[in-house]
């Protein structure tokens, strides 16, 4: 049996496990390299609230070089995918030369950009006189390493594209693994500070982005890497660009809630406001990756079956997504409301810090429980194909509601204005797109029933015709 048949046959918890458990594990993966980081910073003796502030200031310029890899990565996968499935190989090959080409052009573009003006966007994010100092000795390092950054994540992603999940999979927890290693290694062993971190970073990115390209010039690779690929196809890339735009919206708008967030954190709270706010993002994002890669598991399954009209299997696995993820998230605020100064000292015993960080979290993460109705909601409207709705949606949550209470509430509430703003804009968006999928599910009883009439018709002209 086929892929395909399975994905219209096959009991959909199975259908499940199957697909998201290995999206899960590299979500995770993914989100282990920051939050592993924000630890180590955290924990680096004398000045480690300090040092975790100045690496939330630079968290914005993260977002945005994650942004190009998605524009480059994401779009070249799927026009991989889809290349191939138009039996159009040699073009799909000739995406991994310009992939290649466009990582290291857009890379050092991004390097020279970020060097060259790199006191004053840090000082734009949020920098401080006290924080900048650290700021600065960690972007230095990551900015040195965008063309791996990018070359990693671009190439990684098209490994899953040609065929082979399991290995994309692997190299990234090696990846993983090594910036573990390295991170106790340079900034404990040596005395590197901040600066580790980042070499830590770097490494373990540079070491995937070979293993990628062994990967291709192994041997092994259903679609390989030749030279004369290097070259820019304008028709090609624009391919890429068209499909990877939504995504890299999406981060850029990222971005600019960080860097206005972290304005407003410095204006009511001060430097260690910034540093709370780095260990609240890092905890969320261990209790959101999953749900990302869940989604990632169950968009084939509801694709699939939307396009072949089992409208009922299309409701069971979106329904079964969102019980998991909501399983998952009550666990997660179970674990946060209980033990708070646990977590949160994982990432920095100074008192002040923690006290911030400990108010913060609890406020922060109380729609946690709720929120997988949001996000896989957004992925629903994805999987069917409502791109545009899905987009607004995510932009409802992350920009449109997110930035005005981020503005606003502090104004009355001071410190914990800003905490509230996240389950605020957390608790409408999940309204109304509570609202909008459960319009569209009631919408597939009655494409059944016409589905069904139809049906019965077509049965009485076959049997008139018949007679």
């Amino acid at each position: 049996m086929s892929n395909n048949q399975v994905l219209g046959t096959e009991s959909i918890g199975k259908l499940l496990l199957k697909y998201s458990i290995p999206a899960i594990i590299g979500m995770l993966v993914n989100g282990l390299y920051n939050v592993i980081d924000r630890i180590f910073i955290g924990n680096i003796p004398n000045v480690g609230s300090l040092a975790i502030t100045g690496l939330g200031v630079t968290m914005p310029i993260t977002t945005i070089i994650l942004a190009f890899g998605m524009l480059i990565g994401l779009g070249t996968t799927t026009n991989i995918s889809i290349k191939l499935g138009q039996g159009k190989k040699e073009e799909a090959q000739k995406l991994i030369g310009n992939a290649m080409t466009m990582s290291v052009f857009v890379g050092a573009i991004l390097t020279v950009v970020g060097l060259v003006f790199q006191d004053k966007i840090l000082i734009a994010f949020g920098a401080s006189e006290d924080t900048l100092e650290y700021a600065k000795a960690f972007t230095q390092i990551i900015l040195l390493g965008t063309i791996p950054n990018l070359f990693a994540f671009s190439l990684n992603h098209s490994i899953r594209a040609d065929g082979s999940p399991k290995i994309s999979a692997g190299i990234m927890i090696i990846g993983c693994v090594t910036n573990i290693i390295l991170d106790a290694l340079f900034i404990f062993k040596f005395n590197m500070g901040i600066r580790g971190a980042a070499l830590a970073t770097v490494t373990a990115q540079t070491l995937t982005s070979i293993l990628t390209l062994i990967y291709y010039l192994g041997g092994n690779s259903n679609l390989k890497f030749e030279k004369k690929n290097l070259k820019i196809d304008k028709k090609l890339i624009g391919g890429v660009f068209a499909i990877g735009l939504s995504p890299f919206a999406m981060q850029l708008a990222a971005s600019s809630v960080q860097v206005i967030s972290n304005h407003v954190l410095k204006l009511y709270g001060g430097d260690l406001a910034i540093g709370a706010m780095t260990t609240i993002s890092s905890v969320a994002m261990v209790f959101l990756m999953p749900i990302f890669g869940l989604n990632q598991g169950a968009q084939p399954i509801i694709g699939f079956n939307y396009g072949a009209k089992q409208y009922q299997r299309v409701k069971k696995t979106y329904l079964c997504s969102l019980c998991a993820a909501t399983i998952i998230l009550c666990l997660g605020t179970f674990v946060v409301q209980t033990f708070p100064a646990a977590i949160v000292g994982l990432f920095n015993k100074d008192p002040n810090l923690m006290k911030i960080s400990i108010d913060g979290i609890k406020i922060y993460l109380l729609m946690l429980p709720i929120v997988g109705i949001s996000i896989t909601g957004i992925n629903f409207m994805q999987s069917i194909g409502k791109a545009k709705t899905a987009m607004f949606l995510s932009l409802l949550r992350q920009v449109i509601l997110l930035i005005p209470a981020i503005l606003i509430l502090p104004r009355f509430f001071n410190l914990q204005g800003i905490w509230m703003a996240q389950p605020v804009a957390d608790f409408i968006s999940v309204a109304i797109t509570g609202i909008i999928v459960i319009y569209e599910l009631k919408s597939y009883k009655k494409n059944n029933n016409k589905e069904l009439e139809n049906f019965n018709v077509e049965l009485a002209i076959e049997k008139t015709s018949k007679d």
